[in-house]
This record gives structure tokens, sequence and C-alpha cells, in this order.
């Protein structure tokens, strides 16, 4: 499990808490929740390896990106298992608004585009670690032991972007971060009329 100190590094980068609303949405609706983690899971190890080809020369992202694509291939097939054991279909799903919304403000010019990518990709591997922290200790056995397995590599995920958009920036990214902090947070505060894993709240 990840330690306090990355908990802590986490709930401070992000700019508010899952609101209780999302939690017992996600507890009522737990066999879409797991659908769309494995779609969260398969997504994201999509998006590493799109990275890995798009940006060839920057050999620090490959290595980072090769080892996050493995992690999040497994992840999707320890979810896949969890389903088959409780007669879960694993089934097409129309995406959360979270990403697209915050894909919305993504920069077209080099570098400023893989910088905003990476710090995109910082801020749903941060805000997925929280809400494996915030929702599991109200899950089952299995479930709870799951995800708070995922809470070390979810947060190492989450420095491996932030460490890449910095080097890909050449400097400072703090303002960038900032301004997509209210982004996020607007995703993730106002109401959603899907349940997703990362929805905001439900109406």
């Amino acid at each position: 499990m990840a330690n306090q100190q990355d908990l802590t590094e986490i709930y401070s980068f992000l700019p508010c808490e899952t609101p209780d609303e999302w939690v017992q949405c996600a507890l009522d609706n737990q066999s879409i929740m797991l659908i769309d983690h494995a779609h969260c899971e398969r997504k994201a190890a999509s998006t590493a390896i799109n990275l890995m080809y798009r940006y060839p020369a920057k050999l620090d992202l490959q290595a980072k990106m090769s080892r996050l694509a493995r992690e999040e291939l497994r992840h999707f097939e320890q979810v896949l298992a969890i389903m088959k054991k409780r007669n879960i279909v694993f089934r097409g799903m129309s995406a959360s608004r979270y990403a697209g919304g915050m894909r919305e403000y993504v920069r077209k010019s080099e570098p400023e585009q893989l910088v905003d990518v990476l710090i995109i990709g910082a801020f749903i591997e941060a805000r997925s670690c929280e809400r494996f922290a915030k929702i599991s200790p109200f899950l089952d056995d299995e479930l709870r032991l799951f995800y708070q397995s995922l809470l070390k590599s979810e947060s190492r995920h989450y420095q491996d972007y932030l460490k890449l958009a910095r080097d890909a920036a050449n400097g400072s990214i703090d303002q960038r971060v900032a301004e997509f902090c209210e982004v996020e947070k607007a995703l993730i505060t106002s109401a959603d009329n899907e349940f997703r894993f990362h929805s905001g709240v439900m109406p």
C-alpha cells in the first residue's frame, strides 16, 4: 500500500476531495464501477503506448510509459478476473466527461501539448489513487484489498507523469498545473448525468 507520505502528497496536489455523494453512488453501482474501472485501466495503457509512439526520442518517457502500460494492463486483467467471479459481463461503455473535459484545454504546439497531456495524466492517476483510498473502507474484503493494493502504483504513476511534464517543459509547470486544478475541480464537483469511476456528483 502507498505510505501516508504518498497519499499526503496526492491530497495536496488535488484541488478537492471526492464528494461523499460519489462514494454512495459507487457503492450503489458497483457493477458499473468495475466495468468502467476496467475501461480506465485499458485506456491508461493505451495512452502510455501512444505517448511512446509519438515521442520516440524521449528515452525517460519510453522507460516510464513502458512500465506503466504493463502495470495498467495487469490491473485490467485483475479487474476482469474479479468481474468474472461476480458474473459481471465486460461491455462497451460511454466514457466519462472527466478526461475529455481536461483535454479540451490541451495546447496545440509542442512542447506545450506534451506538457499538458502529461499533466492531465498526473491528475487522472492522482484522482484514481484518491478514489481507491476513499472508497476501499466501504467495500467487501476482496475489493477493499484489491483497491488498496493499487495505491502504490497509482501514486508512482502520478509522480512519473509530473516528472516527465517538468522535463518536457524544461522549467516550472506550476502555473499550468494550477490552471488544470480549476478544470479538474469543476469536473469532480459538478453534476454528472452518468455514474463513472471519474464522474462528478450525480444530480
